[in-house]
């Protein structure tokens, strides 16, 4: 995904933008799936991935959706689907008049918030089983502590590197952040750049300065300051930023980094420039499915999880990422109960299906133990399955404006015009002016 996708989708819950697999589109289908008659429940299902721009994922849902029907004779689904900006529009005009599908697509957080406040959106705990999700996708569709929607999509954010460029340097992948340093300096004494980064869109060092307050707090430390249960002035959350100032001075980034856009940056390591890329995992294609990037480059790509922190309270088990989207129930349904479990059915069966036939990593744990997946997609979901946490993007879980004091600080930061000291203060400052 690109840059702009990203920006939305992982604001998804501020402005409820793009998402993998649900880009923007024209297309407006209205579609009886069932053959509706009298006899039969109905339930009105509306979505975002009509046939023309988003095939793949249209297609695993017409399918989800005949063997339901199949299964279940006396319902007939029937769906509307839009493209995703009409598709927002659209539950907005239907929301102002309680009017929801049955059954229909929201974003996580901040997105779908007014709606479980507006008392639009039905609780779900009732078909919640959740040992079938990843470790944290259902936290971002919460809402003191009731499930509002079930997610589909997740991405995760592992470090890309250049198994060619670690070989000629007699370099090992890194467990350890001394390990990680030592690769760094290795790197910049043999002449090569380390790691490649677009800041100019931000977001890509919050996921840098996130990662290392993970390892260095522990996962609930940034999650703390930002619900205001704890402090971004927090000791730990200081040291990550000292942290990103080291790696500044180390010279770990492309020349230039704060000024390079997210896809000018990702040039560096698709060209084996750079070393490394840490990017989230809709990047996968790019290294294992895609027909126009050559295999050669392919095959010299892997991944590894962002290394631990000597004395820190994270583990390496913990990801930095977010959910996609997720499905909602109407809380004005007079169907409650078949909508209930459509979504249910839908969502296990979409767990099963996504990988193989449209690239995307679902929410739900993948058995992948059959099915023709190339190895990084299984050793991803593997991964996955063994995950301890999940956090979701800073930007997603704040406001819209102290999001932006966000990703300003950290562009100020890894440009040297901010010291780790007024990162946080700044940050807690914009944080505490909210309540």
């Amino acid at each position: 995904m690109k840059k702009k996708a990203f920006a939305t989708m992982m604001s998804m819950a501020l402005a409820g933008g793009l998402i993998l697999g649900g880009c923007s589109s024209s297309d407006d289908t209205s579609k009886d799936s069932g053959g509706s008659s009298s006899d039969k429940t109905v339930v009105k299902m509306m979505h975002l991935w009509p046939e023309g721009s988003s095939n793949a994922q249209f297609t695993i849902v017409d399918d989800i959706i005949k063997a339901y029907e199949e299964e279940n004779p006396d319902v007939d689904i029937q769906t509307e689907i839009l493209g995703n900006e009409q598709y927002k529009e659209k539950v907005k005009v239907l929301s102002a008049s309680n009017e929801l599908p049955d059954v229909g697509i929201t974003w996580a957080a901040g997105y779908m918030k007014p709606f479980v406040d507006g008392n639009m959106f039905a609780p779900l705990d009732d078909i919640v089983q959740e040992d079938n999700f990843v470790a944290g996708t259902l936290d971002a569709f919460s809402v003191d502590e009731q499930t509002y929607a079930l997610p589909l999509e997740l991405n995760i954010t592992p470090v890309y590197y250049n198994k060619e460029i670690f070989e000629q340097n007699n370099l090992e992948v890194p467990e350890t952040y001394d390990e990680f340093l030592n690769v760094v300096e290795t790197l910049v004494d043999n002449g090569v750049t380390p790691i490649t980064l677009g800041n100019k869109d931000r977001w890509t060092g919050s996921m840098w300065y996130m990662y290392l307050a993970d390892r260095i707090g522990g996962p609930e430390t940034l999650n703390n300051a930002i619900n205001r249960t704890g402090t971004f002035e927090d000791p730990a959350l200081v040291k990550a930023a000292e942290e990103i100032e080291k790696l500044v001075e180390m010279d770990a980034f492309v020349k230039g980094f704060n000024g390079l856009s997210n896809d000018e940056a990702k040039g560096y390591f698709m060209n084996e420039q750079a070393a490394m890329y840490l990017m989230a995992t809709w990047e996968l294609p790019n290294y294992t499915t895609t027909p126009d990037v050559d295999q050669a480059f392919k095959d010299k790509v892997g991944y590894f999880k962002f290394p631990t922190y000597e004395g820190g309270k994270g583990d390496i088990d913990s990801y930095v990422g977010g959910p996609g989207v997720g499905l909602f129930v109407s809380e004005q349904s007079k169907v409650k109960d078949e909508a209930k479990d459509f979504v249910s059915y839908l969502v296990d069966e979409w767990g099963k299906r996504s990988v193989v036939d449209a690239g995307v990593i679902p929410a739900t744990v993948v058995d992948t133990s059959n099915g023709d997946l190339h190895p990084m997609y299984i050793d991803i979901l593997n991964d996955l399955g063994k995950a301890t946490n999940l956090t979701l993007y800073a930007d997603v879980q704040m406001s819209a404006g102290v999001a932006d004091v966000h990703l300003n600080q950290i562009q100020a930061l890894f440009g040297g015009q901010t010291t780790p000291e007024d990162f946080a203060k700044t940050q807690e400052e914009a944080l505490a002016a909210e309540k």
